[in-house]
């Protein structure tokens, strides 16, 4: 081991205290949020990470950047197993793969090395001529999301360079030692060779390598400090979202009202959950969740993109405080100081602030619809919606803060079981002369059908949906199928509140309809509302409601 070797030692030591230092401070950042499970459905966890992560899957939605962003993804998994190659050859200057690997699969390997690299850089130019040149809207920001991004993507573009110029120099010094597999870097030796003498070319190699790991390592510990965290954190984060599954298709999380808690919902970043405050960690800043959003695109005052960095600032900026590390909020307040609408002040200032009104107003959360197209779009598996629904969830339930136009919503949900104001008794008039049975008639008789209509409030008052509902009670009288209604005694399941934020409302007309349907031991239900259909059978098993739904147009 020479002195060189010694001192890439001391620089490997130091670089890798300092990166797990970062990560365990992320780490505790992230206990700040409450506890939850996120360990079910192991295998569908698995496989999303190998579709959504590994394979690029939501990435490619987008034919231009989404390709180009695939290449930097894989060539980083590639790169990977060579930047480990480096690392160890820098303390144990005998070490190479070729000691260790059957030679077809070595020269498969070095190829690799070279070719991905081109690529990559290739990959790095055009985002660079994208963020520079063409300004897609959804990319913009303010200066330091500018700035981090072009610090990254240069300090991507410098390891490529650093790597296939040392290979290119170590040829050009010993041309035995670089094999006829480099395609990119040993034609590059060839022209340095005309020109450099083989001592000037070792020297360049010397260069070149310190200047490649050097990159390496500096780029490990730059990650902790930039939006690039997603790096590290974005196949873990895919890992923990949410899975597809009865109680988890799209459901808001479960709230116990009777839980002992000072408040309900979230205004701050300590009463959000962990994995909400590691999808800040995961967010790549990308724009599509922002890009896709119809409340964004009709110019309402709600990006998702922004709320996602919004709870991600105020964590950085909460957390140091919280946990009592004055450097850590020096160099927090220094970062991203000025990354928020509130920046980041003295601790008294950091303490009264909080993620609702200072850093989110009420005009973002209330111009969502709920229809979840930017967790849909989102390429490492964000839940922005979850963060908008407990923060509404706080104003509504703890707050009492909310758009005047609800209230009389909510008063029609409890006094006529519908979000407008029409008579319940009218709720069955639609099937007058059509010689439909409700359920409490057929248990009158002893008798029980095959399947529940579910018709829902706008297919029992407005006046369209009610052709729609008859017409499909023709369908299936005309198809033999033994169907009844609840008639008067269905009612709104309390889907409209629970996505305003009123979880009590909600909880208190879906566990009555749940007594309903269990009564008349009801298995299965179909209805034509997509908010019927959803609710009943992704949302009521976290109730106790478990019922196989079925919408009509299947």
């Amino acid at each position: 081991m020479t002195t060189q070797n010694v001192v890439f030692l001391f620089v490997l030591v130091l670089s890798a205290g300092f990166f797990a230092l970062n990560v365990q401070r992320l780490v505790s950042y992230l206990r700040l949020g409450h506890a939850e499970g996120r360990m079910d459905h192991p295998l569908t966890r698995i496989r999303n990470v190998l579709e959504i992560g590994i394979a690029q899957k939501k990435i490619f939605r987008d034919s231009v950047a989404g390709p180009m962003h695939a290449i930097i993804f894989w060539g980083f998994l590639v790169l990977t197993a060579g930047t480990v190659e480096i690392l160890i050859a820098g303390v144990f200057p005998t070490f190479s793969y070729a000691r260790i690997l059957p030679h077809a699969l070595y020269q498969g390997y070095s190829a690799s090395q070279d070719i991905v690299a081109l690529l990559v850089m290739a990959s790095i130019g055009f985002s660079l001529y994208r963020r520079l040149v063409l300004h897609p809207k959804r990319l913009e920001g303010d200066a330091l999301e500018h700035t981090d991004a072009l610090i990254i993507l240069s300090m991507i573009g410098g390891l490529m360079i650093t790597l296939l110029l040392a290979n290119a120099f170590l040829f050009a010094a010993v041309p035995s030692s670089v094999g006829a597999e480099k395609l990119v870097s040993r034609p590059i030796g060839m022209v340095i060779a005309r020109v450099v003498a083989p001592s000037a070319a070792m020297t360049g190699f010397h260069v070149f390598w310190w200047a490649h790991a050097l990159l390496i390592l500096t780029f490990l510990n730059y990650l902790p400090y930039s939006k690039h965290l997603h790096v590290a954190t974005s196949l873990i984060n895919v890992f923990f979202s949410n899975t597809s599954g009865p109680g988890t298709r799209g459901a808001m999380r479960y709230m116990d009202l009777e839980a002992d808690v000072e408040q309900f919902g979230a205004s701050d970043v300590e009463q959000l959950s962990w994995k909400n405050l590691l999808d800040g960690y995961s967010c790549t800043e990308c724009g599509r969740c922002t890009a896709a959003c119809p409340a964004n695109i009709t110019g309402k005052p709600l990006s998702p993109r922004k709320i996602v960095i919004n709870t991600r600032q105020r964590l950085m900026e909460k957390a140091p405080v919280v946990l009592g590390d004055r450097m850590d909020f020096m160099r927090s307040a220094l970062l991203h100081g000025e990354g928020g609408e509130a920046g980041a002040g003295t601790i008294a200032e950091v303490m009264e602030h909080r993620l609702l009104d200072t850093y989110i107003t009420e005009d973002e959360l209330w111009a969502c619809t709920s229809c979840r197209a930017c967790v849909t779009e989102c390429p490492v598996s964000i839940d922005q919606l979850d963060v908008i629904n407990e923060l509404r969830r706080n104003l509504v339930l703890t707050e009492s803060r909310f758009p005047v136009e609800l209230q009389p919503v909510f008063e029609s949900l409890e006094r006529n079981g519908s979000p407008w104001a029409f008579n319940p008794g009218d709720r069955a008039d639609w099937a007058q002369g059509m010689n439909i049975a409700t359920m409490a008639e057929l248990h009158a008789r002893g008798e029980r059908p095959d399947v529940l209509f579910w018709v829902g409030c706008m297919g029992s008052f407005d006046d369209r949906a009610k052709k729609i509902t008859v017409a499909f009670a023709t369908i299936m009288q005309s198809c033999g199928i033994s169907f009844a209604i609840l008639g008067q005694e269905e009612h709104c399941h309390g889907d409209p509140a629970r996505r305003m934020g009123n979880e009590y409302l909600y909880q208190t007309l879906a566990k009555d309809t749940i007594e309903t349907l269990d009564r008349y031991a009801v298995t299965t239900i179909v209805t034509h509302c997509p908010h019927c259909f959803h609710q009943m059978g992704n949302e009521f098993p976290q109730l106790g409601g478990n019922y196989e739904v079925i919408h009509h147009s299947t």
